[in-house]
Formats: structure tokens, C-alpha cells, sequence
């Protein structure tokens, strides 16, 4: 498996999901080098992101990636973050070896189902000081 790189990327989360907030916690906890950037699909940014990779403005139910100039979604966007985080998540990568239509079988399952899981807030999560600088919105 390759190594992974350190250029910076961006990650576009459903910012009122209780789910996808917590994810992003925990790619905040395990990227101590502040590989990953952030910004909600709701947001202005997140708008312009997904409209400048042909993605369409009302898609929050799937966590983007921006990396290299390309836009990934689903469980190839969450298997490209988990490769870049430390310890042992970058084995988690050895996944994309199944079928993606597979992969987003389940991702899709757990998408539907996110609020009635994980409950959803009023507003988009509000990053720690410590965290502030890693947001573009």
C-alpha cells in the first residue's frame, strides 16, 4: 500500500448530522499534522466546492473529498480519509479492493438512516479554537 501523501485536502460533511459530525471530530483527533480541511455542504464554500467538481449543490447525504484536484464521495471518500489518519486506520484502505457498487451498499444504508440513528442539530457544528483555522466556512 501506498504511503500517504501530506497534501493538504478538503473534507464537505453534512454539518447539522450528529453522525457526521462526530466523524469529523474524529479525523480532527487522529490528523495531528492538519492534513484535512473542512467545510459543511450547507455551507457557501461547500456549495462552490461541490458546483466546481460537477457535483450537485444538494447532495449532503454522502461525506466529500477533495484531494489531488478530484472529488471523491461515499465509502471511496471515507476510505481515502481513513488512509491518511495515524494508527491503524490506513489498513481500513485494503477495503477499496471490494466492488465500490458493495461498498456504497452499506455507506448508502447508513446515510439513510443517519438522523433517525444519530439524531441532526438546528446548525452546523461550531470547531474549538484549537481547530478554528482548520474550517474554510
Amino acid at each position: 500500500m501506498t504511503q500517504p501523501n501530506h497534501e493538504p485536502a478538503i473534507v464537505l460533511f453534512d454539518g447539522v448530522c450528529n453522525l457526521c459530525s462526530s466523524a469529523v471530530q474524529f479525523i480532527l483527533r487522529n490528523d495531528p499534522e492538519g492534513i484535512f480541511r473542512f467545510a459543511s455542504l450547507q455551507s457557501a464554500i461547500g456549495q462552490q466546492l461541490l458546483a466546481r467538481h460537477d457535483l450537485p449543490i444538494d447532495m449532503i447525504s454522502t461525506i466529500v473529498l477533495i484531494e489531488g484536484g478530484r472529488a471523491y464521495t461515499r465509502s471511496t471518500a471515507a476510505l481515502r480519509i481513513a488512509r491518511r489518519l495515524r494508527g491503524a486506520w490506513p489498513a481500513a484502505y485494503a477495503a477499496i479492493l471490494i466492488p465500490a457498487p458493495l461498498r456504497n451498499l452499506v455507506y448508502g444504508f447508513i446515510a439513510r438512516n443517519r438522523y433517525r440513528w444519530f439524531g441532526q442539530t438546528e446548525q452546523c457544528m461550531l470547531p474549538t479554537p484549537a481547530y478554528k483555522q482548520r474550517f474554510l466556512d
